[in-house]
């Protein structure tokens, strides 16, 4: 190291434990996390490359890293530090190409390191803690690190009785925390195995479960918009929302993930954690404090609220699909079945619609409609909420045209920003309504990724945006049921039931059509 960056660290180093560091992001300022050290086991895996490393590139880049931090890369893949840093300068270039500064890439380089490692063999844990003792001589983190499973759960327990049977998950001076990315288990067995693991090594405020979709800047919005605006949240209940929808929509097919996907389903995949926890954004209570704990409390009553699927009627509440060919942006693509990797006779679904009740006294009667799905018409994550009609119209004797209920859109991802729909008299003429769109929209620049949020939170020991035991399990304990069931009486020739590039099976349409309601257009 050179001396000059010696002595920049050691005086970055004391002022940082003396005062935390905040650096300006758009027109707020974003704290700084502490000096420390990060070990990414499945360093040469796809989520590296795609997310987490462009993700602390970014954070480099916008100096919301501290000076003294380090990366230190493992995997079973033989390669020395040089070759690590080589192959992410290629991911950091494949995932935002415009953003590439070379000379941020220097800096930011020069904190990588690798080192291989055998997952099952004790010996090597022992070899991995030494390693970090020499990294923490380099760059004084004292003792603050974060280990991120970046690996297939089949050996996330292997990795985590490792890394507690080496002392490596103890705080001595400072903290260590564990990183668990999602499926949290496969069902509410595996996710009470996978928490009992974890906690044989780990104290639960140790534990990050990561959902990267918490980390989306609407979806950290809601909870903003909601409490800190009192013209909403009087009318956030059963008395004026007639029903919520959310949806995730994907155009993409299954891609590189065909082995995991067709093992785990739209429902493992995308309900239990990312569309529950929209669903608990929307539902909960205001917490007394907007802290992490009492805000995680709140979402975990949200699931304890949730009404249990009745299996003998489920097709009154649930509709599951699979794609078949058809065209995404005029191409054609192939179906599920038709994909590498994926069985011919293949049963897993791609699509699922689902009604929700939530059962409390807040939201009585309110349906919540969920919906996500490969290869649809759009790629889109929102949630909107569907107020219900004026209680007498009196327009309706010189009007033609059906007034529609006020909405409010939540524009969770790719677009981020919100959207008030109400009706407005249409200028040069006495009596003629047409639906106005009062539009908010986030500035592109300022936006960070949620896994920058994320990494961020978890550097400075924030909650807020990761998900709690309890919340995993009471999640897994509504959908295990729902899952079993599908995966015991789906028939082969049942699927495709819809067309790629479409809105979806049209079973979908009449979940809703039934009620009386329609889906928000793809």
């Amino acid at each position: 190291m050179d001396p000059q960056d010696g002595k920049r660290i050691e005086e970055a180093l004391a002022q940082m434990r003396t005062e935390p560091v905040y650096r300006a992001l758009g027109n707020c300022d974003v704290k700084v996390p502490d000096p420390c050290g990060l070990v990414i086991f499945g360093a040469s895996g796809d989520l590296t490359k795609r997310k987490i490393i462009p993700s602390l590139y970014r954070l480099h880049q916008s100096k919301l890293l501290p000076e003294a931090f380090f990366v230190l890369g493992t995997s079973r893949t033989a390669m020395d530090s040089e070759q690590f840093r080589n192959s992410m300068l290629v991911a950091v270039k494949d995932a935002a190409p415009e953003d590439f500064d070379e000379s941020s890439w220097k800096g930011f380089a020069a904190h990588l390191y690798y080192s291989p490692i055998d997952y099952m063999k004790a010996e090597s844990y022992f070899s991995l803690k030494k390693e970090l003792s020499e990294l923490g001589k380099k760059y004084p983190t004292r003792g603050d690190c974060i280990f991120y499973l970046a690996i297939p759960p089949t050996i996330f327990e292997d990795v985590v009785v490792q890394l507690g049977s080496a002392g490596l998950s103890q705080q001595e001076e400072g903290y260590t925390h564990v990183v668990v990315e999602k499926p949290f288990g496969r069902d509410l067995a595996s996710a009470r195995r996978l928490n009992g693991i974890l906690k044989n090594s780990f104290l639960e405020d140790q534990i990050y479960r990561i959902d990267h979709f918490l980390g989306l800047e609407t979806a950290q919005n809601m909870l903003m918009f909601r409490f800190a605006n009192s013209i909403f949240e009087p009318l956030w209940n059963k008395e004026y929302i007639d029903h919520i929808q959310i949806t995730a929509s994907e155009t993409l097919g299954v891609e590189h993930r065909a082995g995991y996907y067709e093992e785990a389903g739209v429902i493992r995949d995308m309900f239990q954690n990312h569309m529950f926890q929209l669903l608990a954004l929307v539902a909960m209570e205001p917490p007394p404090v907007f802290e992490a704990e009492p805000v995680r409390e709140e979402k975990v009553k949200v699931f304890h609220s949730v009404r249990p699927f009745p299996l003998e009627e489920l097709n009154h509440y649930l509709v599951i699909g699979q794609y078949g060919k058809g065209e995404i942006d005029g191409n054609p693509v192939p179906g599920y079945r038709e994909e590498p990797g994926i069985s011919k006779k293949s049963t897993t679904p791609t699509f699922a619609a689902m009604k929700v009740w939530v059962d409390n006294w807040r939201w009585n009667g309110v349906p919540f409609y969920l919906r996500s799905g490969k290869r649809l018409a759009s790629r889109r994550t929102e949630i909107s909420i569907h107020f219900k009609p004026v209680p007498h119209l009196m327009f309706s004797r010189v009007l033609d045209e059906l007034i529609e209920p006020n909405a409010l859109v939540f524009r969770v991802h790719p677009d981020e920003g919100l959207s008030l729909i109400f009706e407005a008299k249409k200028p040069g003429s006495k009596v003629c309504l047409r639906p106005v769109v009062m539009d908010f929209s986030y500035q592109r620049g300022v936006l960070m990724d949620p896994y920058e949020w994320v990494l961020l939170d978890c550097m400075n020991g924030d909650h807020m945006l990761f998900v709690r035991e309890d919340g995993v399990e009471q999640a897994w304990s509504l959908l295990t049921p729902v899952i079993d069931y599908v995966e015991s009486t789906t028939k082969v020739n049942e699927f495709p039931n819809y067309a790629a590039g479409s809105s979806g099976p049209e079973a979908a349409a009449l979940l809703m059509g039934k009620d009386g309601r329609i889906w928000r257009p793809l």
